[in-house]
């Protein structure tokens, strides 16, 4: 069996069983692995503390006959501690590391979307994400999973969406007022939306107004469960907390 260490971010943890815990970690060297750790509920030593979500970890793995890992013993490298005394930015992280989590596939290296989770998380820690950082790191998680919404033309025909254009989540992104009569799926968006989603898009960090905030918010989430087939759960989280 081979052993070996690698970084981690910890994407969610379940109990196992009396005393055992199954953990899905987004390593940087190996991608997404789901990890058994075997006593994790009663050993202080090997994983008190280590494997809640969105704590950052030195793992020591073992590779065993099938898809799941065995977590032999973590270090912790940050806990972000800041982040969480702060309720919405527990809710903030918690989101990050579940789209993490849901666009991923097993043991598929995603070092690019490693760092960008790490950055995202100590920025919140450091509590330097203002409320329109989520939004960029989603466009930036959903461009590394191959899934980028499109905002600069029609996703249709590739024309120009025009002053009145419409969104449409299963033809990938904004839509032109004529495609968007076909589109059965496709909804009126504000011009200027896909324009400040755009421009988050090419890495620009101008705030959105709390208006556009929550309009983006909406039309993101229906985007992300329409090619998950699911809505993440954190999504109701945060809006049980207040954010946008």
């Amino acid at each position: 069996m081979e052993r070996y260490d690698d970084e981690a971010l910890v994407l969610s943890s379940v109990d196992y069983g009396e005393s055992d815990r199954l953990v899905t970690l987004l390593t940087r060297e190996h991608g997404k692995l789901t990890a058994f750790a075997a006593g994790a509920r009663k050993s202080k030593r090997r994983f008190a503390g280590a494997l809640e979500p969105f704590m950052r970890l030195r793992v020591h793995i073992v590779e065993t006959r099938g898809s799941t890992v065995r977590l032999d013993g973590t270090d912790i490298v940050a806990g972000y501690y800041a982040a969480r005394e702060d309720l919405s930015l527990i809710a903030r992280a918690l989101y990050a590391v579940e789209l993490c989590r849901e666009l991923t596939r097993d043991h598929e290296p995603q070092p690019e979307l490693f760092f960008l989770l790490e950055s995202y998380l100590t920025r919140l820690d450091a509590k330097e994400a203002g409320p329109t950082s989520l939004l960029a790191f989603e466009l930036s998680a959903l461009a590394h999973a191959g899934l980028m919404p499109r905002f600069d033309s029609c996703s249709l025909c590739g024309g120009m969406p025009g002053e009145r254009p419409r969104f449409d989540q299963a033809h990938g992104g904004a839509v032109c007022e004529p495609c968007g009569a076909r589109a059965r799926e496709s909804v009126a968006v504000p011009a200027n939306l896909l324009a400040g989603l755009r421009a988050l898009q090419e890495g620009a960090r101008t705030p959105l107004s709390p208006e556009l905030r929550a309009r983006a918010r909406g039309l993101l989430n229906v985007f992300i469960s329409h090619h998950l087939g699911r809505r993440l759960k954190s999504v109701d989280f945060m809006a049980q907390v207040g954010l946008d």
